[in-house]
């Protein structure tokens, strides 16, 4: 049992290649208020990310950024460089946007990531605001992830497409697992870094391998060898939540996920995530999303994937 891949695949991350930047010059490109989380990956030469609030940051080739949804940042040669504004629509379509005038030396591939806001298990928002992987660090998976991805978009072949969709994917969890190694006091308190602590990453995968099994915090204590009053300080330290209301909201998103996307009966999702009866699932499920079992169906069928659509423009600006 894999509980990240299972948390990636249960808030409906997904990753979608938005626009590449190729650069020489002075030149830079302002990024504002996207509805997805936004990695770039610096594939050649060098720019500065300059966010609000934070000192200008040098990012070099190999290197990888992630940063939140909706946060207005900067792209340019130089930190905080402005130029003349001008629009242009890159997102979804792997579009690229040539800036400066100078011939290219700066190669950045940028990848939106967007989620199911109904569901409560979130990665993505749990982490700080700017997730900057150096090159000397990412380790061999995440810069071989890189070089294919920009190798692929440089020579485009029969099935470009399905590598592309796949490989912006793993760029995301090549970059988290080496955020993790390098990183770990920015990664504690965070639904990441308890996967890292010996305790609550064991009492992780049980809750996720069996999430029907009526845990107590007893139970699971017993289960991965430790005492009770240690799993009962460690995990809310880790996890923000008791092992019981962790294990609800899970309960919760598994259900939710079916209903979205099976024909399944509620009798059989109610038994698949601890419920003897489905009252007592649809009063459950009601106080978690605010609808019920059968409405909240409903909505997510008629809304499909359309709500989850990246429609803003980019704004750039040349010199």
């Amino acid at each position: 049992m894999d509980p990240l891949a299972d948390a990636l695949a249960i808030s409906g991350v997904k990753g979608a290649l938005s626009t590449r930047v190729e650069a020489g010059g002075h030149w830079s490109v302002v990024l504002d208020d996207y509805p997805g989380a936004a990695l770039h990956a610096v594939t050649a030469g060098s720019t500065w990310l300059t966010v609000s609030g934070r000192e200008p940051v040098e990012l070099s080739s190999g290197d990888v950024v992630l940063l939140p949804a909706g946060t207005a940042h900067r792209l340019g040669s130089e930190p905080g460089s402005r130029g003349d504004q001008a629009t242009a629509r890159g997102r979804g379509s792997g579009e690229v946007i040539r800036l400066g005038p100078a011939p290219a030396t700066t190669r950045i591939v940028t990848i939106h990531y967007d989620r199911d806001p109904a569901t409560l298990t979130q990665i993505l928002t749990a982490l700080p605001g700017l997730v900057h992987v150096r090159a000397e660090v990412g380790g061999p998976g995440l810069s071989d992830t890189v070089r294919m991805l920009a190798r692929e978009l440089a020579q485009p072949q029969i099935g470009t497409s399905a590598v592309l969709k796949s490989l912006v994917d793993i760029v995301l969890v090549q970059m988290l697992r080496a955020w993790l190694a390098e990183s770990p006091p920015e990664c504690f308190g965070t639904w990441l870094g308890a996967l890292y602590d010996p305790v609550v990453g064991k009492a992780l995968q049980h809750l996720h391998e069996d999430p029907a099994t009526p845990w107590t915090t007893a139970s699971l204590a017993e289960a991965i060898s430790v005492s009770r009053a240690t799993l009962a300080r460690r995990f809310p330290a880790a996890t923000g939540a008791t092992p019981a209301a962790y294990l609800a909201i899970w309960r919760m998103d598994l259900a939710a996920v079916q209903l979205r996307d099976t024909h399944n009966s509620l009798e059989s999702i109610a038994e698949a995530v601890g419920y003897g009866s489905v009252p007592a699932f649809s009063r459950a499920f009601t106080r978690a999303h605010g609808r019920t079992p059968g409405r909240y169906r409903g909505e997510a069928r008629s809304s499909n994937d359309s709500a989850f659509r990246l429609e803003q423009p980019l704004t750039v600006e040349a010199s």
